[in-house]
């Protein structure tokens, strides 16, 4: 019983017999408690009609009398119970089935407790066999016969047989059972049909796992819209994961080629020029160029290593310590970085348009790390701006944020790609012969570091023109 089914289906028999098995009981005694209660109570005023009919027939030589003797066969008959009438003394002096005259005349009832209760009660209620008169098991209920001082001259004993009561019982029971197993084999039919029906997605969604763990990362769970929501709900996290998945593996494939590209062109170059070198290929007048290349393409990699040691650092702590974070100025931050880029926009002729705020703006924030955002940023923009191009920095000031953009002319990115403008050595470029300088690592640790501090930066680029922009906490 390892399969859904299985366990659902021994589940729902449990409960559904202890339920019948709970309710069969109860109702069993309810059943018995109110038929036996109606017999006793029915037995009850048996005997107190007889009783009142002997003591009114009640004369010094006994209950002899015709009249009496009639009537009490007649209501022995029409209350289908047995009566028999004891002296004071516990002796059966009269019997109704033969009140002439019977085998049990003279029987005398020697329990001096039931004959205690009989002459101090007006009703004694038992049940079990009557030794002498019945051999079944019965109800019994005994009244005093009193005169009108009160003086007790005898006893009625009114009894009936409990089988009656007990074939009801059983009658009830055969019918209970009989619509019990009905109704269990309904249930089973119907809990067949639906644990089924529930578990054909299941078995879906594992074939569609089981192949997407054998590598078909375009599998998806497919299920129906009349399926349960939680069928519904599974199959949509296992389609999400599957799509997550199938994009880290993109990704990984991705950076794998994209490192491989771009280590094995400057370890060739580095490779061949060396080997040049050495074997005397290269004269010696032109070895200190080409010395000079190695130098070049060595520190490129020495690059491409600290921004893959650093991006590894960003994803280990993808939130920025609270402790790292300081008051400073925004515009200040800025300023300082558009400085270092000063050589650059000279030597591009660039127009410069600065738009920031004549006083300070401060935020509250790792320093080190926005100072990188405006640097990559600044570096991205300066080094893609065309030779005389715009090149502009703005800070503005929102309601509860700062916004910082970094725009420059030049290309106008395809729509297509700006979702992908943040990711891993994503190039516009594919053939990565322009732009030997970059990596294609700026703009990700870019975002990294931006989302990090639990903000947001947006890239447009229409008409020529490109921006980035980014927020900060804003800090009166």
């Amino acid at each position: 019983m390892k399969t859904t089914f299985g366990r659902n289906f021994v589940t729902h028999a449990v409960i559904l017999l202890s339920a019948l098995l709970l309710v069969g009981v109860s109702f069993q005694l309810l059943v018995k408690e109110y038929l036996s209660g109606r017999m006793v109570e029915e037995l009850k005023n048996d005997s107190a009609t007889v009783a009142q009919v002997a003591a009114a027939y009640y004369t010094d030589a006994g209950l002899t009398g015709r009249d009496f003797l009639i009537n009490l066969s007649v209501a022995a008959r029409v209350s289908q119970a047995d009566a028999v009438i004891c002296d004071a003394r516990g002796r059966l002096v009269l019997c109704s089935d033969s009140p002439l005259g019977c085998e049990h005349q003279g029987l005398t009832i020697t329990n001096s407790g039931y004959l205690q209760r009989v002459h101090t009660q007006d009703f004694v209620v038992t049940t079990g066999i009557v030794e002498g008169l019945y051999a079944e098991q019965r109800y019994v209920v005994s009244a005093p016969i009193k005169d009108t001082n009160g003086t007790v001259l005898g006893f009625v004993m009114v009894s009936t047989p409990t089988s009656g009561t007990l074939s009801v019982l059983e009658k009830l029971s055969d019918t209970y059972i009989l619509v019990s197993v009905l109704v269990v084999l309904a249930a089973v039919v119907i809990m067949t049909v639906y644990a089924r029906k529930t578990s054909i997605p299941l078995r879906d969604m594992a074939k569609t796992a089981n192949a997407f763990g054998h590598g078909d990362l375009k599998a998806r769970a497919s299920v129906s819209e009349d399926s349960p929501e939680e069928i519904r709900e599974l199959a949509l996290a296992f389609n999400n994961m599957a799509a997550s998945l199938e994009k880290s593996e993109y990704q990984r494939k991705e950076f794998v080629a994209n490192v491989s590209h771009e280590l094995k062109t400057p370890m060739t170059t580095i490779s061949g020029y060396v080997d040049g070198i050495l074997d005397g290929t290269i004269a010696p007048g032109q070895q200190e160029r080409f010395l000079r290349i190695v130098s070049d393409e060595t520190k490129r990699l020495s690059r491409l290593v600290r921004s893959m040691l650093d991006i590894s650092r960003l994803q280990e702590n993808q939130q920025i310590p609270e402790e790292k974070k300081l008051r400073f100025d925004v515009c200040e931050t800025v300023g300082r970085v558009l400085i270092t880029f000063e050589k650059q926009i000279t030597d591009k002729n660039l127009e410069v348009e600065v738009d920031m705020p004549s006083f300070p703006v401060h935020t509250f924030a790792d320093p080190d790390a926005i100072t990188q955002v405006v640097y990559n940023l600044t570096d991205n923009g300066v080094k893609f701006c065309p030779e005389g191009g715009l090149f502009g920095v703005s800070v503005r000031i929102g309601t509860d944020k700062i916004y910082v953009s970094v725009s420059n002319t030049g290309p106008t990115i395809p729509p297509e790609e700006l979702p992908l403008v943040f990711d891993r050595f994503h190039k516009l470029d594919k053939s990565r012969t322009q732009n030997r300088d970059g990596w294609g690592l700026g703009l990700y640790i870019v975002k990294t570091l931006v989302c990090g501090h639990g903000e947001n930066i947006s890239v447009a680029s229409r008409d020529g023109k490109t921006e980035f922009t980014f927020t900060l906490p804003i800090v009166n």
